[in-house]
C-alpha cells in the first residue's frame, strides 16, 4: 500500500499534549494527550504500537491498535485491534479485525453515523382520535 505524506514516528520517549493532524502514516510508540486526526480523505494510517498510548479520539481511514486508547475511535475503512489493544471508548468502523486478547470497553458501532433524512423516524406518531387513559 502506498501512503502519500510519508511516515511520522512519535517515539517511546515522546509525549505530545494537543491534537495531532497528519497525512500519510503515523506510528505512535509514545504518548499523545489529544485527538489524532487524519487530514483529508486519503489513505492515512495510524498505528498505536504496543507501548503507545492515546488519551483522546482517533479519526483516520486505516487504524491499527496494539496499545492503549482512552477515547473514541473512528474509521471509514478498516480497523485492526491486535492482541494487546485496549480501547476505553466506542469504536466506529466499516470493517474490523479483532485478535484474541484485544479489549473494547465501549460499544462497537458499524457504519456511517449520519443517517439520511429520507429514513423514516422511529419516534411514536400520534393516532387521530386516540386518547391517553389513566
Amino acid at each position: 500500500m502506498s501512503l502519500s505524506g510519508g511516515t511520522t514516528l512519535i517515539s517511546k520517549a515522546t509525549k505530545i499534549v494537543g491534537d495531532v493532524h497528519f497525512s500519510g502514516s503515523l506510528e505512535i510508540e509514545g504518548e499523545v494527550e489529544g485527538n489524532v486526526i487524519a487530514d483529508g480523505k486519503g489513505d492515512a494510517k495510524v498505528n498505536v504500537r504496543e507501548k503507545g498510548r492515546v488519551k483522546g479520539d482517533i479519526t483516520a481511514p486505516l487504524i491499527m491498535i496494539n496499545g492503549q486508547v482512552q477515547g473514541n475511535v473512528h474509521s471509514d475503512k478498516h480497523i485492526e485491534l491486535a492482541s494487546k489493544a485496549v480501547v476505553e471508548g466506542n469504536v466506529h468502523y466499516h470493517m474490523i479485525e479483532m485478535v484474541k486478547g484485544s479489549q473494547v470497553n465501549g460499544s462497537l458501532v458499524y457504519g456511517i453515523q449520519d443517517k439520511p433524512k429520507s429514513e423514516p423516524s422511529m419516534a411514536p406518531k400520534a393516532i387521530p382520535g386516540a386518547a391517553i387513559v389513566d
